[in-house]
């Protein structure tokens, strides 16, 4: 069964519920109290998102150090959102995020960047079998004809360049990178793919010295044509591309040089989890794993 709109109500029909989840979540064995240095019995305070000491009345705030710390907006408006940014394919804009809750631009915004901070890439090395692949992606997509003219039919030398890897049958990091040489591709892939993994590419010349770092290396030549042999293929890769760019073009528009690492990590964070039974429970329950609240 997925999970609907009708089901996230039923389980956060307020806020009051939402917060209980949350302590649930984050304090499993119960609160400790900073003053009395144990776990003591905490109480909510009515009107606020604060509970507080039954022994001493020290006050915790649950939603202190997540992507709700500080926010004005109901945590029943911050679920949905989270919701819609978890279960929409290609994305939603913040201007999607405003008329649905009825808040200003600015904070369906700040929601949506909020959110994309708990889509991490997943944990570990990659490993088995893993494409890799560079592309450009155009920021602003009215750009784009004018790159065509300059610089041919792609356009490519005008756009902002990620590089992705993704293991078959698992997940995919992305990063968004000032150029494609090697002294910039190879260390990535040093540091994210398990030594002696079969590595699978196109034919650019980044990756043809891979087998002297100790992994397996097969190509297929984009150039010529050919994308597909029995030995080798980046199918799987180029989807995430796909993905991405149609995303970027049909739904997002226009996205900043500062954001495209951060757009990159939401479309990457879906494919990874494509076969999550529940996307939105996924990532809800990241909310405590924000690296950084700047």
């Amino acid at each position: 069964m997925k999970y609907t709109v009708k089901d996230l109500r039923s389980d956060f029909p307020d806020d009051a519920a939402c917060l209980k989840w949350l302590v649930e979540w984050l304090y499993p064995d119960g609160i400790r109290c900073v003053s009395c240095e144990e776990i003591t019995k905490h109480y909510p305070i009515k009107g606020r998102k604060v509970f507080s000491c039954g022994r001493c009345g020290h006050q915790v705030s649950p939603t202190a150090g997540t992507i709700f710390h500080k926010s004005r907006t109901p945590l029943t408006d911050w679920f949905y959102a989270i919701y819609l940014m978890s279960t929409s394919k290609s994305g939603i804009p913040a201007t999607a995020i405003q008329r649905q809750l009825g808040v200003t631009y600015k904070t369906a915004w700040r929601m949506g960047h909020q959110i994309r901070k708990m889509m991490d890439a997943p944990d570990g090395l990659l490993n088995g079998e893993v494409e890799v692949d560079e592309t450009y992606v155009h920021a602003n997509v009215h750009k784009r004809s004018s790159a065509k003219r300059r610089y041919g039919r792609t356009g490519q030398r005008a756009g902002e360049i990620v590089f992705g890897m993704v293991q078959r049958g698992g997940g995919v990091k992305v990063w968004h990178v000032r150029s494609t040489g090697v002294r910039v591709l190879q260390p990535i892939i040093r540091q994210n793919v398990k030594y002696g993994t079969l590595i699978h590419s196109d034919g650019h010349k980044s990756y043809t010295t891979l087998p002297r770092s100790g992994y397996e290396h097969r190509t297929t030549n984009h150039a010529t044509g050919q994308y597909y042999t029995e030995d080798s293929y980046t199918q799987n890769i180029e989807n995430v591309w796909s993905h991405f760019k149609r995303g970027i073009k049909g739904v997002y528009r226009h996205i900043g040089h500062d954001y495209v690492q951060a757009y990159a990590n939401e479309f990457a964070w879906r494919y990874s989890n494509r076969n999550s039974w529940n996307m939105f429970w996924k990532l809800l329950c990241s909310v405590d794993k924000i690296p950084s609240m700047k």
